[in-house]
């Protein structure tokens, strides 16, 4: 009975009078403040940084968005995470000690979630996308795989990470009824036509493949699934803006089949260079477009297959090679 009273009470003093500890977190204009101490030494330090702004920089806080938040009641916004402060009496380490108490977590917000499935939902369910149909099966599937890797790996640090199954759910019915619309068939063989054990860093999971065979080179691969919703602080690339993988006119399949440089005929580490957007091939004020964005313009599509010189020069800003 003792223990179990112990385990209920905090290890240190958590009104003390004299415990003061101030964190300055930021990424490019976006910043954040962890005070430990009363409310009303943080409005002294909103204002003092408010007035700093104002007679330095000549920057205004805004209101809206500069805000006061209880960690251990409230959730504060950074970067799209929720920031709570963690309490867990059962939560203990190796050593038996409470491990998380006081400590700071990151949530995936459930607004966020929301939004990221309502692309793929008409009245709450899951339902296919057609504007997607006219693309290969390849296509599709890598498309729906690098849209839900981006939101997944975005939130890596997120203790609630497992909340995204939600989402994997609603785009995994999406896309199967996509390719049962494309071809005609039901959500079932669909399923069993792509069906595959995809073999990942956490050991074989159940997914779905589509593999296009190339004569003398390696397959195209597109495969859904295979991402842990485990937590994980591992730093590695992140990648939470995917290029749209197909096209419109001219499919990113066939291109990729030729195994050609559109603009100088190489046959040499045939890569595929992405746009944003096509507004930013022509923008105003930038004097004329290169060779390669004129093209692309012409087209009206946003990418484009380029071997490795051609593509370094696109990114360096010198012109590409002449065609042979």
């Amino acid at each position: 009975m003792l223990r179990r009273q112990m385990k209920t009470m905090p290890s240190r003093d958590p009104a003390d009078p004299g415990y003061r500890r101030l964190r300055y977190c930021r990424y490019a204009d976006d910043w954040v403040l962890g005070f430990t101490g009363p409310r009303q030494e943080a409005e002294e330090i909103k204002a003092r940084i408010g007035q700093f702004l104002r007679e330095q920089l000549k920057l205004e806080l805004s209101p809206a968005k500069t805000l006061i938040t209880h960690g251990r009641t409230q959730a504060a916004r950074f970067l799209g995470y929720e920031m709570v402060v963690m309490h867990a009496d059962d939560k203990h380490d190796h050593r038996g000690h409470r491990s998380i108490n006081a400590g700071i977590g990151l949530k995936v917000p459930a607004d966020v979630i929301r939004a990221k499935c309502a692309p793929y939902l008409h009245r709450g369910k899951p339902v296919r996308r057609t504007e997607r149909i006219v693309d290969t099966d390849f296509s599709i599937v890598a498309q729906f795989q690098s849209e839900y890797r981006g939101v997944a790996e975005y939130y890596r640090l997120a203790f609630n990470r497992h909340k995204l199954g939600r989402l994997k759910h609603v785009m995994e019915r999406s896309l199967t009824k996509t390719l049962a619309r494309k071809y005609r068939i039901s959500v079932p063989q669909v399923y069993r036509r792509y069906r595959a054990v995809l073999g990942t860093e956490h050991g074989p999971r159940r997914g779905l493949r589509v593999t296009v065979d190339r004569d003398g080179k390696p397959p195209l691969v597109a495969h859904w699934g295979g991402i842990s919703l485990a937590r994980d602080t591992t730093p590695r690339p992140l990648n939470d803006d995917p290029a749209r993988i197909w096209s419109h006119r001219s499919e990113i399949v066939q291109r990729l089949m030729a195994d050609e440089c559109e603009l100088c005929g190489s046959r040499k580490q045939v890569e595929v260079h992405h746009i944003r957007a096509l507004k930013d091939l022509n923008r105003k004020g930038k004097g004329n477009p290169p060779e390669w964005a004129r093209r692309m313009a012409a087209r009206r599509r946003k990418t484009l297959v380029v071997c490795r010189a051609c593509h370094e020069g696109i990114h360096s800003g010198s012109p590409p090679r002449q065609p042979r």
